[in-house]
Parts: structure tokens; C-alpha cells; sequence
């Protein structure tokens, strides 16, 4: 085992609506409204293959999220059970990585617009990747 540590640099930033993480859908079909991710200049040619009707999914860094937490109600619900946050969606986890299929709206030049997106304004995106069907090779 190791105690070693990994840089992580966004590649962009979701610019949305959503400034309130508790006001927030819990999950992106749940009423999340159409949200851009901005791309750093360095990685604008690294999405000129994606295309409106596409689905990727976002990976995000939940920068709100708090990394001391282990179990939480599920939901935010007490009535749950206390369940261990690897079996729960919770942005309260030791690394807080957020995962979103989502559905390309539209390409520009610099920005990604895409429907089904819950993170808030300005949450960091670590990456974009293609949602891979059984024959896709990509």
C-alpha cells in the first residue's frame, strides 16, 4: 500500500442555473436543467469529435463535498439507514468524484452544452468520456 497522492487539473467547468447544492436535483433526470461545461483552451481540440445526440458521461470533482464523511442517510433522508457512502451516490465521500451520464445539446467552440447535469455553477470537470455501446470500439 501507499501513502502516494495523484494531481488532478480540470479540463473545464459547468456553468449552470443550479448555485445551490441543497436546492439541487439529487440526480440529473430529477428536473436538472440544461447546463454548458466550459473547457479550459487546452483541451478545447480534445472534444472535436463529440457531437449534439452524443452521450458522455462527466466526470466531476465535488468541491462542496465534505472528505471526512463515511455513512450517510441515504437521500438525506433519516429514516434510511446509515449506509457506507460506496453504496450510496453522496457527494460526501473521501474523494468526491461525481459521475453524470448526460446527453450532448449542442458543440461551440469552447463549451459542451448538455442536458441532465446536477452539478452546481462551477463544480470542476476532471473528464468526458463516451457513453460506449456493446459493439463501440472507441
Amino acid at each position: 500500500m501507499s501513502d502516494r497522492t495523484y494531481d488532478v487539473q480540470p479540463v473545464g467547468w459547468v456553468q449552470s442555473s443550479l448555485t445551490d447544492r441543497a436546492a439541487a436535483p439529487r440526480q440529473g433526470d430529477e428536473g436538472a436543467p440544461l447546463a454548458r461545461i466550459v473547457l479550459r483552451p487546452a483541451f478545447v481540440e480534445a472534444a472535436r469529435d463529440l457531437h449534439p445526440g452524443d452521450r458522455i458521461i462527466v466526470l466531476t470533482w465535488l468541491h462542496l463535498g465534505s472528505r471526512d464523511v463515511l455513512a450517510v442517510h441515504p437521500r438525506g433522508d433519516p429514516r434510511r439507514p446509515l449506509t457506507g457512502v460506496f453504496a450510496t451516490r453522496s457527494p460526501d465521500r473521501p474523494n468526491p468524484i461525481g459521475l453524470h451520464p448526460v446527453t450532448i445539446e449542442t458543440v461551440d467552440e469552447d463549451a459542451i452544452s448538455v442536458r441532465g447535469l446536477e452539478a452546481i455553477d462551477g463544480t470542476p470537470v476532471l473528464d468526458i468520456k463516451p457513453v460506449l455501446g456493446a459493439m463501440d470500439q472507441r
